[in-house]
């Protein structure tokens, strides 16, 4: 870090001068050295390195750029009412970024869009809490990256949920099982035991002041301060790493539950598959009784957290057999048909089987996109149709292309049938005197090698999107397990388990 002290002088002159590879290729070093110190075991230089990067001026800048530029809630304001800042502001805060012991209270908003069925609230910090936020994550995520178990998905750089999904498939690859999918409440909330939490971190001790600090700022809502007692508000940038760091374990220890288990078919850790994506956990297993255990394990792993199984989402069944077969996970549908021979897969030895794995959109997933979609339309009866059609194409490419990697062509071309009753009422109400001919004509074009495309021509042509637009390509799991500034570029990229 030789070169940290001479440009220094020449980054503070000027925001948009600086040179941002050289910045992130730092602080990469740093994050690939800490990572690999935790891997091997040696936590006495993993602290000398992380108080290296929360010095860096390096590590600041790039927590500062993500807060007031890359984070989706970069315009939202703190408790201080301040949204944003100009360069000279970000420069300046950069050199006023350092760790202590106090931290100002979230304040507290509604949220119109719902979790689940129920309306969430979330939080907004000050962004200098934000950035000393982001810089902690820098020192602390790659130390708890080489230590997170591999079926963890959630928040995690290089993972998503159709890694989550894979992972799912690949165990369903031979036979049927039987699954509990359940919900861990106020995971990502302020429930979570906070002290339990701070042994757990181990960290060192100025670092550990500066998270419970955080903590235990307490919520405004309006004016009236409520003190957190457990736990962190919603909305910190830091919290996702907090709740991962709080629930590492439970997999290991249902595996150990696993081989323990005696009287039974023999059981090991290869017959358990237990998959996580934040607060949301599937557990698959051939032994519905190896999975009601497992359901009574999960209860008290949780316990000393102030954590517990929410009842409503929480459920067993079975993946193949049953009224109620398959499950729900992360907007998919995972269930398994009985086939004919000349339908059924074949396993990993080439066995053929009776039965077919099948991975959808859920229809509660289905349902919440049309009614958005319709709410859209509504909204936009007055508006110009280029201005409904590039609102609706936001909408469409990102649902489309989350749901593109599994078996959707069906659920696509229904959408775009509904869509299209839709957009029929939209434009009759529109012109009630006009004929069904001029109608057409004026709002459906015929573009390449569409006939009936929503579309506006003139010197800016648009057309709406269709969901069957988006071509069927089947995700590839990531390979193996690493953290992506650790050295292990094959990590995140494509490939086989």
């Amino acid at each position: 870090m030789k070169s940290e002290t001479s440009v220094k002088t020449t980054e503070r002159l000027e925001w948009g001068g600086i040179n941002w590879k050289k910045v992130e290729r730092r602080i990469f070093r740093l994050q690939k050295r800490i990572y690999k110190a935790s891997k091997r075991g040696d936590f006495k230089a993993v602290r000398y390195l992380q108080k290296l990067l929360l010095k860096s001026w390096s590590g600041k800048l790039l927590a500062v750029r993500w807060v007031t530029q890359a984070h989706e809630g970069k315009n939202t304001a703190g408790v201080d009412g301040v949204k944003s800042l100009s360069w000279k502001g970000e420069i300046n805060l950069v050199g006023d970024l350092k760790l202590g012991s106090k931290a100002k209270p979230t304040r507290r908003v509604d949220l119109t869009e719902t979790v689940g069925d129920a309306p969430s609230r979330n939080g907004d910090q000050t962004i200098f809490d934000r950035a000393g936020q982001g810089l902690v994550r820098l020192a602390l995520e790659p130390e708890w990256e080489a230590k997170f178990e591999s079926n963890c998905y959630g928040f995690r750089p290089g993972r998503s949920c159709h890694d989550a999904i894979e992972a799912i498939s690949n165990h369903l690859e031979s036979e049927p099982k039987w699954v509990l999918d359940a919900q861990i409440t106020k995971c990502l909330g302020d429930r979570i035991n906070s002290d339990r939490l701070l042994d757990k971190l181990g960290t060192f001790p100025r670092l550990r002041r500066q998270i419970r600090a955080w903590l235990k700022s307490g919520v405004m809502d309006g004016k009236q301060l409520f003190p957190t007692k457990e736990g962190t508000s919603q909305g910190g940038i830091i919290q996702p790493l907090l709740a991962n760091i709080a629930l590492h374990g439970m997999e290991e220890d249902l595996l150990k539950m696993a081989d323990q288990l005696s009287g039974r078919k023999p059981v090991n850790r290869n017959e358990l598959s237990v998959i996580r994506y934040a607060d949301k956990l599937v557990i698959l297993h051939e032994d519905g009784a190896v999975i009601h255990h497992c359901q009574q394990v999960i209860r008290e792993w949780l316990k000393p957290w102030g954590l517990e199984l929410k009842p409503e989402p929480t459920r067993i069944a079975h993946t193949l057999d049953g009224e109620d077969a398959g499950f729900d996970f992360l907007g998919f549908h995972i269930q398994q048909y009985r086939v004919g021979k000349y339908h059924s897969g074949k396993d990993i030895k080439g066995n053929s089987l009776s039965f077919k794995t099948m991975i959808k959109p859920s229809r509660k997933a289905v349902k919440e996109h049309y009614e958005r979609l319709v709410r859209v339309i509504d909204a936009h009866q007055a508006a110009p149709q280029a201005a409904l059609i590039r609102r609706l194409n936001r909408i469409i490419i990102r649902w489309s292309h989350y749901y593109s990697t599994v078996v959707s062509k069906e659920v696509f071309n229904e959408l775009d049938y509904l869509l299209f009753g839709k957009l029929r009422r939209w434009v009759n109400r529109r012109h009630p005197n006009q004929t069904g001919k001029w109608v057409a004509d004026k709002y459906w074009q015929s573009i390449d090698n569409r006939n009936w495309a929503f579309a506006v021509r003139g010197h800016e042509e648009i057309a709406l999107l269709k969901h069957s637009q988006k071509p069927m390509v089947r995700y590839v799991k990531g390979k193996g397990a690493g953290f992506p500034n650790g050295g292990n570029l094959s990590y995140g990229s494509i490939g086989n388990c």
